[in-house]
């Protein structure tokens, strides 16, 4: 049976429900990883979530990150992926990191945008600690409409195969499969760290693509600049609920929207940082239709056609990455044909941390 999450910005859930399975056993004989395949809890419901005081771990790391990058050990390799995005990490163990390294982690996913790490034990050492590592970087998020993993309803089933093409099916009337966002932007308290680990995957394809929205503020014009720092834009997850409730999904939460500042003020290192997605952003407060839709128009082709602030990663079953969505956009890139066995199936899962209220420039704030 499915439990409910006792983290700080959710409480316990009215029912434990039935479960819905959302994948053909008979499909996955032989994996190691059939615990972590998507189920959907139908009965289960929370609360809105609840206002909480976070700080970031980055502010209290040495930013020279002695513990983390220097230690050495010349089995570990650190290397920057481009020059804005991106650094890859291998021969340190996530699973094994102290509390110093933490922090010095947290301050380099806020530096970099995305930190991947190769070769790592973490989907092997259980599911309660890789929550209690999710919990070392802020409250976990509990999807409102999402498949999870059973009993663990913290961790979001990522999951593409020939026995559950809904993640396909989602995009079946695109050009293309990529969308680029941030981790349901529309919580009053946005995601601060997502971690997503993989389980299996195809041969070739399934990479993952990020944007730093860093680097997109920083293109633009000073005017454009000073313009969209005065401005909010309302994110919204009601798009989102309607979509599940339309495909026979359940609802956990009660959908909500936020108006958050369009470019944010990271509160570790001050950066300010685009804070709209395609995924989620529907609107600019304040401006006519035509003129919000123009503006949106504008930052959603820059982000996703910005080659030059992007990173794109390719996985194995050993590589997990750590992001910051206050700085960052990704997308999922499914190229693979997954009627094809040999190239088989994309599945993970992703648990990710709630952060502070979003602030902009000179104090603004989201409104709700």
């Amino acid at each position: 049976m499915a439990t409910t999450t006792t983290t700080i910005q959710e409480s316990t859930g009215e029912s434990i429900g039935k479960i819905a399975v959302a994948f053909d056993e008979k499909v996955h004989e032989g994996s190691r990883y059939t615990a972590y395949l998507p189920v959907y809890d139908n009965e289960t419901k929370f609360p809105p979530t609840q206002p909480f005081e976070f700080r970031d771990r980055g502010l209290d790391a040495d930013p020279a990150k002695p513990n983390l990058l220097k230690t050495g050990d010349p089995n570990i390799e650190v290397t920057r992926l481009t020059p804005r995005i991106g650094t890859e990490i291998k021969g340190l163990q996530l699973s094994r990191l102290n509390d110093a390294q933490k922090d010095e982690l947290a301050l380099l996913i806020a530096e970099r945008g995305v930190v991947v790490f190769r070769d790592q034990d973490f989907k092997d050492i259980g599911p309660e600690k890789q929550k209690e590592f999710g919990q070392s970087f802020g409250p976990l998020h509990v999807h409102p409409v999402g498949a999870h993993v059973e009993n663990h309803i913290e961790f979001h089933s990522i999951y593409l195969g020939s026995d559950n093409l809904y993640r396909a099916q989602q995009r079946s009337s695109k050009l293309t499969t990529t969308g680029y966002h941030s981790d349901v932007s529309y919580e009053h308290q946005t995601p601060a760290i997502t971690i997503l680990t993989l389980l299996e995957v195809p041969s070739t394809g399934g990479d993952t693509g990020w944007a730093s929205q860093v680097v997109a503020y920083e293109r633009l014009s000073e005017p454009i600049k000073v313009l969209l720092e005065g401005l909010r834009a309302e994110h919204s997850g009601h798009e989102q609920a309607a979509g599940a409730i339309r495909d026979g999904k359940t609802v956990r939460r009660e959908p909500v929207k936020s108006q958050h500042p369009i470019v944010r003020v990271h509160p570790v290192t001050r950066q300010k940082a685009l804070f709209v997605n395609p995924g989620f952003t529907r609107r600019i407060v304040g401006l006519k239709d035509e003129e919000s839709d123009a503006l949106l128009k504008l930052l959603f082709k820059h982000i996703s056609q910005g080659q030059d602030f992007q990173v794109r990663v390719r996985w194995d079953d050993r590589t997990v990455s750590l992001w910051d969505n206050r700085v960052t956009a990704h997308t999922a890139i499914s190229d693979y044909d997954v009627h094809n066995p040999e190239e088989g199936l994309r599945h993970g899962f992703r648990i990710t941390t709630l952060g502070e209220k979003p602030v902009g420039v000179n104090g603004l704030e989201s409104t709700w």
